[in-house]
C-alpha cells in the first residue's frame, strides 16, 4: 500500500487517485531566464523517480510540467542581453530540454507554456472578477486574499501575520498589501497582450492554475515543486484555483522537495555558487547526480559538494561492476556442480531485497532505504564471490539477480547504467592473465604478480586473493577517473 506525505495535511496518507488507476500530476517547471542548475535538477530527478514508481505500480500517469516563458526575471535578462524576452525564453528552454535528456528524465506528457495560454488566463481572471475574488486597479487585476477564507492553510500562516515582502507585490493602490497580481498592466519595453483591462501580461501565480485545469482538470492527484514554492506560489495557487472551481480541493496531495545547498547555503547568483547542469556534466556523470538525489529522502535537504560527487562516482563504479559480473557469469560461465542450499540462500536474499525495496518506496518514496537494500545485496554477493560460493549458483539465477537489479535501479530509480561491458574475448584473456599471475605467486615472484595486479587495476579489474583462490571484480572507469 502506497502512502504519501501531504504538505497540506502534514500527514502521511494512503494514496488513491481521484480516477481509478489514473494519476494526474502537475509539477512546477522552469522559469526560463537562465541555465538549469543542479538545484533545479534535484527537484526534477526526485519527481522523475516518483513518476517512474507510480508507473511501475501500474498507474496510468498524466504528467504535466509547465514552462514559465514570460516573467519579470526573463524581462530583466532580456534587457541585460539586449534581445527580446521571447529569445531569452527559447534559448534557456532549449537548455532545459537538453537537461531532461542528459539526466534521463521521463518526458512529461505536456510542457505547457504561459504564452500559449493567454486567452485561457484572461478567461479565468474574468471569472474570478465576476465571483468577487478579484478586482481591477488601473489595468492591474488583484486577487482578494481576505475573501478566500482558507488562505494560509498550506503554509500554516495567518493572513493577519503576513507582511508584504519578497515575491508579494507592493502597490499602494491595492485594497490589501497581501493581495497578489493576476494581471499586470503593460510597462514600456515589456511584452504585452490585449485584455479587457488593457494591455498587459499575466502575473506569476495564475499561470499554474490555468494550465493545470486545462490539461488535467479542476482537481488533480499530486501537485509538486520545491519547498521554496510553498509560500507564496502554491498558497496562491490553492486560493485562486479553489475560488475558481467553487472550493473544490485543487490537489489531493502536495509534495515538496527539500533544498539543495552548497556549504549549507542556498544557491544564488549573489553568492556565485550556481552550478549549471551543463557544466556539471562536462566532468561528472548524470548517474552521480541522480545517486546524490536518491540517497536522500525527497523532502530532506541535500548539501552539495564535488568531493561527495567523486565518492558517489566510485560507488557507482562498484554497482556497475557487480551488475557486469552478474551478467557475464550468467552468460559465459558453465556450472559443473551446483548446490541447492547456496542457491536457496541466494534466491531468498534476492527476493528479500526486492520486497524491502518496494516496501521502502511504498513508504513515501523512501529512496535512501530502498537503495540501502540494494547495497546490502551487493555486499552479500561480493562476500559469496570471495568465499567461492557463487560458483555453485546456476546461470539462470545469476541472470535473475542481474535483471532484478536493473529493474530496480534503471526502471524505477532511473539510472542510466551506462558503462563499458566485457565481452567473451576479454574474459578469456582476463582468465589467462590471472592464471599467469597465480603461477608467479607460486614461484614467489611477488614484484611481478603485484605489477600485474596493478596494471589490471588501471583498466578497471580488481583482483582479490582469497583462501579459495583469486577472484576478480570489474570497476568501470567513470568520468572523474578518466
Amino acid at each position: 500500500m502506497l502512502k504519501i506525505y501531504d504538505t497540506l495535511s502534514r500527514e502521511k496518507r494512503e494514496f488513491k487517485p481521484l480516477e481509478d488507476n489514473i494519476v494526474k500530476i502537475y509539477v512546477c517547471g522552469p522559469t526560463v531566464y537562465d541555465l538549469t542548475h543542479v538545484g533545479h535538477a534535484r527537484t526534477y530527478i526526485a519527481f522523475d523517480i516518483i513518476v517512474r514508481y507510480l508507473k511501475y505500480k501500474g498507474y496510468k500517469v498524466r504528467y504535466v510540467v509547465n514552462i514559465t516563458d514570460v516573467e519579470d526575471k526573463i524581462i530583466r535578462k532580456a534587457k541585460e542581453m539586449g534581445i527580446p524576452p521571447s529569445e531569452v525564453a527559447r534559448m534557456y528552454e532549449e537548455d532545459f530540454f537538453r537537461v531532461v535528456k542528459e539526466l534521463n528524465l521521463l518526458k512529461a506528457d505536456v510542457y505547457p507554456r504561459v504564452t500559449e495560454h493567454i486567452k485561457d488566463i484572461i478567461d479565468t481572471i474574468r471569472k474570478l472578477i465576476d465571483l468577487g475574488y478579484a478586482y481591477v486597479v488601473n489595468g492591474n487585476v488583484y486577487f482578494r486574499v481576505r475573501k478566500f477564507e482558507d488562505y494560509g492553510k498550506l503554509s500554516r500562516q495567518r493572513v493577519e501575520s503576513m507582511l508584504a515582502g519578497a515575491r508579494i507585490e507592493m502597490d499602494e493602490r491595492k485594497e490589501d498589501p497581501r493581495d497578489f497580481a493576476l494581471w499586470k498592466s503593460a510597462k514600456k519595453g515589456e511584452p504585452y497582450w490585449h485584455s479587457p483591462w488593457g494591455l498587459g501580461r499575466p502575473g506569476w501565480h495564475i499561470e499554474c492554475t490555468v494550465m493545470a485545469v486545462k490539461h488535467l482538470g479542476e482537481q488533480i492527484d499530486i501537485h509538486g515543486g520545491g519547498t521554496v514554492l510553498i509560500f507564496p506560489h502554491h498558497e496562491n495557487e490553492i486560493a485562486q484555483s479553489e475560488a475558481y472551481t467553487g472550493k473544490k480541493p485543487f490537489s489531493r496531495f502536495w509534495l515538496h522537495t527539500g533544498l539543495l545547498t552548497i556549504k549549507r547555503e542556498k544557491m544564488s547568483k549573489s553568492l556565485h555558487n550556481i552550478i549549471p547542469v551543463v557544466e556539471f556534466l562536462k566532468k561528472y556523470s548524470a548517474d552521480a547526480l541522480r545517486l546524490m538525489v536518491a540517497q536522500a529522502h525527497y523532502r530532506s535537504q541535500i548539501d552539495f559538494s564535488f568531493e561527495k560527487i567523486e565518492e558517489l562516482e566510485k560507488t557507482l563504479s562498484r554497482v556497475y561492476g557487480i551488475l557486469e559480473r552478474l551478467r557475464v557469469t550468467s552468460e559465459f560461465r558453465e556450472v559443473k556442480e551446483y548446490r541447492e542450499d547456496i542457491e536457496k540462500d541466494f534466491l531468498n536474499r534476492l527476493k528479500t531485497m526486492k520486497r524491502e525495496f518496494i516496501e521502502a518506496m511504498d513508504d513515501d518514496f523512501n529512496t535512501p532505504i530502498a537503495l540501502s537494500k540494494v547495497f546490502e545485496f551487493i555486499d552479500y554477493y561480493e562476500r559469496i564471490v570471495e568465499e567461492g560460493r557463487d560458483r555453485y549458483i546456476r546461470p539462470i539465477h545469476l541472470r535473475s539477480a542481474y535483471e532484478t537489479m536493473v529493474e530496480l535501479l534503471k526502471d524505477i530509480l532511473g539510472f542510466k547504467l551506462e558503462y563499458e561491458q566485457l565481452n567473451r574475448s576479454t574474459l578469456l584473456l582476463l582468465k589467462l592473465i590471472i592464471d599467469v599471475r597465480e603461477r608467479l605467486r607460486e614461484m614467489k615472484l611477488w614484484n611481478l604478480s603485484d605489477a600485474i595486479r596493478g596494471r589490471l587495476r588501471e583498466i578497471g579489474i580488481e583482483v582479490r586473493d582469497t583462501p579459495q583462490g583469486p577472484v576478480w571484480f570489474y570497476r568501470p572507469k567513470l568520468k572523474t577517473q578518466r
